[in-house]
C-alpha cells in the first residue's frame, strides 16, 4: 500500500537483517530525538507537519549519531558500526518496539507513555554485545481517536494504514497531481499531516523539545494563507533553508496550495 513509492518494494532482505548493512553487527541500538515546537502554526493557515518546522532531521540526527559512535569507540576500543537516519532499509519502529521505546499505535506510529510521538527514531547498529532491552506493551485499548479523525480515511483498521491514501503521501511523495476524490479532505495541509499525532491522547504529555536546530523560522509559524499562496523562489529558499520541505521543491508546495484552494 505504498502507492508510487517503489523504493519500499526495494531490499527487504536488508530490513529483515542488519547484518547485510553492517558487517558482523550484534545489535541496533534505537534512539528517540523530541521534536514537538513550543509555537505552532496559527489555526486559519496553510499547514505544515511539525517535524519540518525546523532544519532537515536527516542531518541534525545523523551528526549527534556520529559523535555518539565515536564516544563508544573512544571509550570501549574498536567498535564497526553504521548510523542511520531514514538513510537505508531499516525497520525504525519495530526496533524501537523490540527495545522497549514504546508501542506501535493503531496509527502505526512508535508512542511512548508520558512523551507521545512527537518524536524521531534513528539507530545505530554496531558489532558489539550488549545487554539487550525487552518490548513493552500495548496501550492504545480501545481507543479509535485516530482512525476516527484520520481526514482521509488512510488507517484503514486499527494497526494497518494505506500509505497511499495518506496526506503526507500525497503532498510530499506523490509527483503527479493530487486525485480529485481527495478535493476538501486535506483539512488545508500543505506540507505533511499531524492529525493522527494532534488527536492521540498519548500526546497530551508532549513537551516542547530543546534542539535549536529545530526551532522554526518566524515565517512558518506566522504567515497567512495569502502568504503562503504568493511565495516566492527567493522567500522559499530563505525559509526552508536546510529543510525537509525542499523535497517538495517550491512546484510542489505550490501544487499543495493550489489544490488546497480550487474547490
Amino acid at each position: 500500500m505504498h502507492g508510487e513509492m517503489a523504493y519500499m518494494e526495494n531490499h527487504f532482505d536488508k530490513r529483515l537483517d542488519p547484518r547485510l548493512l553492517v558487517d558482523g553487527a550484534k545489535s541496533v541500538v534505537s534512539l528517540l530525538l523530541n521534536y514537538y515546537p513550543s509555537e505552532i502554526q496559527n489555526s486559519d493557515t496553510y499547514k505544515i507537519s511539525k517535524y519540518a518546522y525546523g532544519q532537515d532531521y536527516h542531518f541534525v540526527i545523523k551528526d549527534k549519531l556520529k559523535d555518539l559512535l565515536k564516544f563508544i569507540q573512544t571509550e570501549i576500543g574498536e567498535v564497526n558500526g553504521r548510523v542511520f537516519v531514514d538513510s537505508a532499509p531499516v525497520l525504525d519502529k519495530a526496533w524501537a518496539a523490540k527495545s522497549g521505546l514504546g508501542w506501535i499505535g493503531k496509527n502505526s506510529n512508535l508512542i511512548t507513555k508520558q512523551v507521545g510521538s512527537f518524536y524521531f527514531i534513528a539507530e545505530l547498529i554496531i558489532d558489539l554485545e550488549l545487554e539487550y532491552d525487552t518490548p513493552t506493551t500495548d496501550h492504545c485499548g480501545s481507543c479509535t481517536a485516530c482512525i476516527d479523525a484520520c481526514p482521509t480515511q488512510a488507517i484503514i483498521q486499527p494497526y494497518v494504514v494505506d500509505g497511499s491514501k495518506c496526506i503526507s503521501y500525497f503532498t510530499i511523495e506523490l509527483k503527479d497531481n493530487i486525485p480529485q476524490e481527495m478535493k476538501g479532505k486535506f483539512d488545508d495541509w500543505m506540507f505533511g499531516c499531524d492529525v493522527c499525532q494532534d488527536v492521540c491522547p498519548w500526546n497530551r504529555f508532549s513537551k516542547p523539545h530543546n534542539e535549536p536546530l529545530f526551532n522554526p523560522n518566524t515565517e512558518i509559524v506566522s504567515y497567512s494563507k495569502k502568504d503562503w499562496q504568493e511565495i516566492t523562489e527567493e522567500v522559499f529558499k530563505k525559509v526552508f533553508k536546510n529543510s525537509a520541505v525542499k523535497r517538495t521543491k517550491l512546484e510542489g508546495l505550490q501544487r499543495n496550495i493550489s489544490f488546497l484552494i480550487r474547490k
